[in-house]
């Protein structure tokens, strides 16, 4: 791989790569990017019963990139393929408490993995109430399972002195498989080119200025007062491909997925206003 990618990593980054499969970048004055070897935190990876604390000094690592970004003033983004929220226990918590240290820093989270356009909240330590991160979970441009092919563009802070380098907004493509494979089957009129179609725009979907974490915390509110737009989030999430809405307990175990960041971090449905207290074990029993 570091054979491969030599022609666009730095030899600093292609050892690291080595090393763990990890690595940074520094992408443009001001901005790092930092691409995290998520196989260390996968709970299907038996090998972490070894070390499932750190394994190959990861977390360490992204400690020390992050405090001299911090030090010389840049923003970070990290990429990686789980989303944090999903991972083992104990490296979902020290990557929380990072994050949590480097707030100021880590400015952008995108990750992948589940195939569906999804999104999970960091919040403070001390009062679990102030939002301070967002990881960006993309939909797939494969179709499993029962999913339009879909692709992601991001709108980040841009290129000037000072820049937030956050996260703006946000546009979903799908490829319409339905429409693709009618076309196909039409007589005379096949597609040899399906078309790719823009499905939404974040900002406009859920009438937010932008998509700071803040913004997010507060469509969180919405979508439990609000289920209409809930119902939206749902359709979207599916790349505008659902039969069945998603109420009651399957809503309330979205929910707790979108606020929980860290692992094992569903008490905080409790303290979710509009949540029933059966709904939360309910959504704690399906995820556990």
């Amino acid at each position: 791989m570091a054979q491969e990618w030599a022609l666009w990593l730095p030899e600093q980054a292609l050892k690291t790569l080595r090393y763990g499969g990890f690595y940074t970048v520094e992408i443009q004055p001001g901005l790092r990017v930092v691409s995290l070897n998520m196989n260390f935190c996968a709970r299907e990876n038996f090998w972490l019963m070894v070390n499932s604390t750190d394994p190959a000094n990861q977390l360490q690592w992204l400690v020390h990139v992050l405090q001299a970004s911090e030090d010389r003033g840049e923003k970070v983004h990290i990429i990686g393929h789980i989303p944090p929220g999903l991972c083992l226990g104990s490296w979902s918590w020290n990557y929380y408490h990072i994050i949590n240290r480097y707030e100021s820093t880590v400015t952008g989270q995108f990750f992948g993995h589940t195939h569906l356009d999804e999104f999970q909240m960091f919040y403070d330590e001390e009062t679990r109430t102030r939002p301070l991160g967002v990881a960006f979970i993309a939909p797939s441009v494969t179709t499993y399972v029962n999913l339009n092919p879909g692709y992601r563009i991001y709108y980040v802070d841009g290129n000037y002195k000072n820049s937030t380098r956050l996260v703006l907004d946000h546009e979903t493509y799908i490829l319409n498989l339905t429409e693709a494979n009618h076309n196909l089957e039409s007589p005379g009129n096949p597609e040899q080119n399906p078309k790719w179609s823009l499905l939404y725009r974040a900002t406009e979907a859920y009438g937010l200025s932008s998509l700071f974490p803040s913004d997010y915390d507060k469509l969180l509110g919405i979508f439990i007062s609000d289920d209409r737009t809930f119902q939206k989030f749902w359709y979207l999430r599916h790349k505008g491909h659902v039969s069945e809405s998603c109420r009651e307990a399957c809503k309330t175990t979205m929910l707790c997925f979108l606020r929980s960041g860290c692992s094992d971090e569903l008490d905080l449905c409790d303290h979710l206003n509009g949540f029933a207290g059966n709904l939360a074990r309910a959504a704690r029993k399906t995820l556990c």
